[in-house]
């Protein structure tokens, strides 16, 4: 339940009743949001916007889509139950991450080949993400560099997702090139050694990767480009080659992520933990969080919610290092449930994907900031001032039909 904060507490910005007021005062002189708010609706915009290719390829999942589908229903099996007269005048959104304090406990997840959404691609991504002190994740096939990507976001704060390459000379330069960079952090995903089985992008037979479209950080990368017979910008063929014999380090064992101690300084996360004893390996093993994460439902069809996933890490690792999640999240209260249930902060993908195909970079500023807002009022009217305070008792499980 809620309670006042105590002198010298970190006080958000109310969001909720901001966003709230900036809408319906524009509304006065004839203004409507210039985005939908409803995440199916902006979806459907930005399917309007895009090549049909481009957009199943973020929009499409693994087989018959069941994972992805089963990510959205398992928040449905979770209810959160208000609160009533407490004092919530003064809220805190804000949490402890790997030493830094966040506005919100969300985050921009890696989503690769943003070129094919909208030409700034990350570099829109990255400038309104840090207008909000929000921290994007880059992908390791991102449109633009990991270098350029920097330069976007300025000051504000970034991680780096690692694919990691079979080549481990070009696995150092790169988590080197983003610990230089100034990336806060290097997010290893686990779940991708392989394509899953896409029938969209296959029905397509479309992969942008084999047009040279998200290698950017290969393409610029010394260690990828020294023994290429010619220049990607002369012949790009032996490239994308390269790349497609490189991206799966099919043989990378638990043992092998000590590698990544010994060329960079930087917290390491593992993207891609369902069970808990992989979660307990990773303890063990001695990286800074795990991410639980089913790739949003892109890999294996079948496999269980990430939401169903959660309870079951948060307890295998019993507080020792953060946990947080991805995969399903699409309004406010996806997040309070999710924090309730033990994720220190959630990876939003998809909704500002779409943002961006609509909008550009202030497509995603506004998603970011309907997102806080709703955030913002979902905890308020639930009866709590803090993230912090979130825990199981806000929610019940239904029972399932």
């Amino acid at each position: 339940m809620s309670e006042t904060p105590h002198e010298g507490d970190h006080v958000s910005p109310p969001y909720g009743s901001e966003r709230q007021f900036q809408i319906y005062m524009a509304g006065l002189q004839g203004q409507l949001p210039a985005l939908p708010l409803d995440v199916q609706e902006l979806e459907r915009r930005a399917k309007e916007r895009l090549s049909p290719e481009a957009y199943d390829y973020v929009a499409g999942g693994a087989g018959a889509e069941d994972t992805m589908q089963a990510n959205l229903a398992a928040f449905q099996r979770w209810s959160i139950v208000p609160r009533m007269l407490g004092n919530i005048a003064q809220r805190d959104l804000s949490v402890e991450l790997l030493g830094l304090r966040l506005p919100a406990p969300l985050l921009l997840a890696p989503i690769g080949v943003q070129s094919i959404i909208h030409p700034e691609a990350e570099l829109a991504v990255a400038r309104a993400a840090a207008s909000l002190g929000i921290p994007f994740i880059l992908s390791t096939v991102s449109s633009y560099t990991l270098e350029e990507v920097a330069r976007a976001a300025g000051g504000g704060p970034r991680w780096f997702q690692l694919y990691w390459p079979a080549d481990a000379e070009f696995c150092a330069s790169l988590v080197q090139r983003a610990e230089r960079a100034g990336y806060g952090a290097i997010v290893v995903t686990l779940d991708t050694r392989l394509i899953g089985w896409r029938p969209r992008d296959l029905q397509r037979a479309y992969l942008p990767f084999l047009q040279a479209q998200g290698l950017a950080n290969y393409l610029s990368d010394p260690v990828f480009r020294r023994d290429l017979p010619q220049t990607p910008e002369e012949n790009p063929f032996p490239a994308i080659q390269k790349y497609v014999s490189s991206f799966g380090h099919l043989t990378l064992q638990w043992e092998d992520l000590a590698f990544l101690r010994q060329h960079t300084q930087l917290p390491v996360l593992l993207k891609g933990i369902l069970h808990p004893d992989d979660a307990r390996r990773a303890v063990e093993c001695g990286v800074d969080g795990v991410i639980v994460s089913n790739h949003g439902g892109r890999q294996v069809a079948g496999a269980i919610a990430a939401l169903e996933a959660l309870p079951g890490v948060v307890e295998a690792v019993a507080g020792r290092i953060p946990v947080l999640f991805d995969s399903g999240i699409r309004q406010g209260a996806d997040i309070v449930k999710a924090v309730a249930l033990g994720a220190r902060a959630v990876l939003l993908g998809r909704p500002y994907i779409w943002g961006l195909a609509v909008g550009g970079e202030a497509g995603v500023r506004e998603v970011l900031q309907n997102m806080l807002a709703d955030l913002d009022l979902t905890l308020a009217l639930s009866g709590f001032v803090s993230v912090s305070s979130l825990d199981r008792s806000a929610l019940v499980k239904a029972e399932r039909a």
